[in-house]
């Protein structure tokens, strides 16, 4: 019989619990991601699902050169292996803005970028800039709905502009707008959201225009609204879990977003205590726990039941416990990836059913050296 995709043959090498990476479904991922955007110059992924250089340095020699990420240490990582242009989608105030310029003095190959929906946030980035006698980019961030960051299109989202605009040290470089808010299973539900959420950032646009403030990009939606952003060809497109998939987002869009699970927890049976019942060694450490059970989906267990997860302990409950003995390997699909790989300091890298290379989860810590 023809081993399962999960299969590695020198697993035991392999402590657990594990993260491993399987290269040739990155590879897939990564080709298709390609397909939907049309052109890598349309593409800049999100970062924050998989934190890595290596991944990252797969997606340059595909020529996308253009990246987004939540944190200074992404960006820095972004930075370090040669992209040109990194957005930092997260509102820089305090010392983080004067983080964000020192990067921008450290690697002045690479055009950084943040966002701002407010003057306080406009004038912590132009003090920083000014301080380290740099330029930084900004995006208005508005807010299509999420309701987390960002300002709806406004008189004031519009003076906002303008002062971005106007500030010296500050180049206004377009609008940034998430709609994480929108992921129906339904593809015409979804697509029906997504149109009415931007047609107020679209006329917003056009009014900035019309103003003499010239939007240089639009950078919109994330994974589960990736194909539709993409018919649009007035917009750049911004996924992150696309590289590496989940089965919560692989169950709801098995159609019209057919990426492959490609990041996979090695953990093993560790006690059997009574009877139908396994016990791994998969805690919420090791898995994202913000999501009801199942959090993670067992290839060999697809149907086990959770009866409890602590720190590093996971108890399942099926009726094929007996066939499973203490220290066999189970091999499972997180829910959500990104916070999964956050827990890891290295995934293990599959190629051809081995295991060949370690790679460091370098974003994971919130500084790397700035």
């Amino acid at each position: 019989m023809h081993p399962a995709w999960f299969h590695v043959d020198n697993e035991a090498d392999i402590p657990s619990p594990a993260l491993l990476f399987y290269r040739s479904r990155i590879e897939h991922n990564l080709a298709l991601m390609l397909q939907i955007a049309g052109d890598p110059k349309r593409l800049r992924p999100h970062v924050k699902t998989h934190k890595t250089a290596e991944v990252m340095a797969m997606q340059l020699r595909l020529g996308i050169t253009r990246f987004k990420t939540s944190t200074i240490a992404e960006s820095e990582m972004c930075a370090a292996v040669g992209a040109t242009d990194v957005l930092l989608a997260m509102p820089c105030v305090g010392i983080n803005a004067h983080r964000l310029a020192d990067l921008a003095a450290k690697f002045p190959e690479t055009q950084f970028s943040s966002i701002a929906d407010s003057e306080e946030t406009i004038t912590f980035l132009a003090s920083a800039a000014q301080q380290h006698n740099v330029t930084l980019g900004v995006y208005i961030e508005i807010d299509c709905g999420m309701g987390r960051t960002g300002i709806v299109p406004s008189d004031e989202a519009a003076m906002l502009a303008h002062v971005i605009k106007d500030t010296p040290r500050l180049q206004f470089c377009g609008i940034h707008a998430y709609d994480g808010h929108i992921h129906d299973e339904s593809l015409d539900v979804r697509r029906e959201r997504c149109d009415a959420a931007f047609a107020p950032v679209l006329q917003f646009r056009s009014r900035l225009q019309g103003e003499g403030v010239i939007v240089k990009e639009l950078v919109a939606g994330g994974s589960p609204t990736f194909g539709i952003h993409a018919a649009y060809p007035d917009r750049t497109l911004s996924p992150g879990t696309t590289v590496l998939w989940d089965f919560g987002y692989g169950d709801k869009f098995p159609t019209d977003l057919p990426f492959q699970p490609a990041a996979v927890l090695l953990t093993r049976v560790i006690s059997k205590p009574g009877k139908n019942r396994l016990t791994l060694d998969l805690g919420h450490k090791s898995v994202a726990p913000e999501n009801p059970h199942p959090r993670v989906r067992f290839e060999e267990l697809p149907d086990a039941t959770v009866v409890m997860q602590s720190e590093e302990h996971l108890v399942l409950e099926t009726e094929r416990a007996h066939e499973f003995t203490i220290g066999q390997a189970l091999h499972g699909i997180p829910r959500h990836v990104c916070p999964t790989v956050s827990m890891h300091g290295e995934a293990y890298i599959i190629e051809g059913a081995k295991t060949t290379e370690r790679w460091p989860i370098t974003a994971r810590n919130r500084l790397i050296t700035v």
